[in-house]
């Protein structure tokens, strides 16, 4: 069985990271792009601080064990020094961290990274990042070299895979790294089993079945079905690209044999996932599923009424103004024939570049400008666009300002953001009085 509100109670008490984590992790990293911005040594070189890895796909795990920690890597964008060779960049940004007094005792170097260390929790890794002669590059210290890379377009490739599986890819990501970090039965780089896992994801699944990503269990399920089978067709490693096109094969991060395990492995716990998944016997499932991920894996506690909740926690009163599409009068029925994608773009400001929200993990500071602009539509016309824009978060709340009401508008949409929290736009095709296309943006508010 699907057990869907088991799921999302195993993902909320024991795989995500907690909020207060995560609040804290955009602290930190706020407080060392400050550094970077007030160095003398890098006033005229500062371009901006970007989340990847882990941290920019929203893919971070809260750490299994009490001894382990979680790491978030951050790009230091930067003009390039023409004096400098690749080995001086993380050599000076170690050097930097080493004479202010907050981090002198935190800060240690890797071959690519200069790392700040918080003490039995996480770790930030600060990666100099730059362009030249029109393409991006890290710099390797040991080998004094500049290696080609694009993060940016790697998290754009991973946001699209999520944006097909309806925003559930990254909650499947997060429950096999989990299983990873649990069972230790099988080791995988999270940047290379993103990498295996994303490429089980397309359009033409739910052409094949439409409701293939309807919801985690079945996301779960689909993907890891396409994965057995990826990996029985290839007993020896097979070469793993780059999402983000620079050439790299990711294979050449691991060998044969940590491939074999890893191939026995998914062969092994996606059988046990469609065993859970098939079985049609609640109890049976449940057991069955708890032989994948472990007791904590269970019944959701009952809820507590929403008003002794709200009394519990102090939370103001807010008007809850959110509209779904059918409220309007048209039915949700998406017709997988269809692709809509639209993008947000966060305007320019002093200090800051403009970009696209997926390069950079859908996060964006306050007082920005977001432009938001479909991309792609395949619907012929004519057809009406709807737009909707939901604001979350405590501080949406405290203003009363949740939004989350739906307009007729046009193939654009302006907004400003004000309220750190998660949040997202979403736009709607309407034709014939049916929505048969949708797509959203998430916006992260930091």
């Amino acid at each position: 069985m699907k057990l869907i509100e088991y799921f999302k109670n195993f993902l909320d008490k024991e795989v995500n990271l907690n909020s207060s984590r995560i609040s804290i992790l955009d602290d930190r990293t706020e407080a060392i792009t400050k550094v970077l911005q007030d160095s003398e040594l890098l006033e005229d070189h500062f371009l901006d601080v970007i989340p990847q890895g882990s941290y920019a796909h929203k893919t971070i795990i809260k750490p299994v064990r009490v001894t382990d920690e979680f790491d978030a890597d951050v790009l230091f964008y930067m003009e390039e020094f023409s004096d400098w060779e690749a080995c001086d960049y993380v050599e000076k940004l170690y050097q930097l961290f080493r004479d202010n007094s907050t981090y002198r005792d935190k800060v240690g170097r890797k071959t690519r990274c200069v790392t700040i260390d918080y003490a039995n929790d996480f770790h930030i890794d600060v990666v100099p990042f730059l362009e030249r002669h029109g393409k991006k590059y890290v710099t390797n210290r040991r080998d004094n070299t500049f290696e080609l890379t694009d993060p940016e377009k790697y998290t754009e490739w991973l946001d699209e895979r999520n944006r097909i599986t309806k925003h559930h890819f990254v909650k499947v990501i997060r429950l096999i790294k989990y299983l990873r970090d649990y069972k230790r039965t099988f080791s995988i780089k999270s940047i290379v089993l993103n990498a295996l896992l994303g490429e089980q994801v397309n359009d033409a699944a739910l052409l094949q079945d439409p409701n293939c990503y309807n919801d985690i269990p079945t996301t779960l399920y689909t993907i890891m079905r396409k994965l057995k089978a990826y990996v029985e067709s290839y007993p020896t490693m097979p070469t793993i690209n780059d999402p983000g096109e620079t050439g790299e094969n990711f294979g050449d991060r691991w060998d044969q044999d940590g491939w074999a395990n890893f191939r026995t492995k998914m062969i092994y716990y996606s059988d046990k996932i469609t065993d859970a998944y098939e079985e049609a016997d609640k109890e049976k499932s449940l057991q069955k599923w708890q032989l994948i991920f472990g007791t904590e894996f269970k019944k959701p506690e009952q809820k507590v009424d929403a008003s002794v909740q709200n009394n519990n926690r102090g939370l103001v009163s807010f008007n809850n103004t959110e509209q779904q599409i059918a409220d309007l009068g048209f039915p949700l029925r998406i017709n997988p024939v269809y692709k809509l994608r639209m993008m947000g773009r966060v305007g320019k400001k002093a200090g800051h570049r403009h970009y696209d929200l997926p390069t950079q993990g859908n996060r964006v500071g306050k007082q920005r400008d977001l432009f938001f602009a479909i991309k792609q539509c395949t619907v012929p016309l004519p057809y009406q666009i709807y737009w909707k824009v939901l604001n979350r978060g405590d501080e949406a709340l405290k203003l009363n300002n949740v939004r989350g009401q739906i307009h007729e508008g046009k193939d654009s949409h302006y907004e400003v953001t004000q309220f750190r929290g998660n949040h997202f736009v979403e736009c709607y095709i309407v034709k014939d009085v049916i929505c048969v296309a949708k797509d959203r943006q998430s916006v992260i508010i930091i």
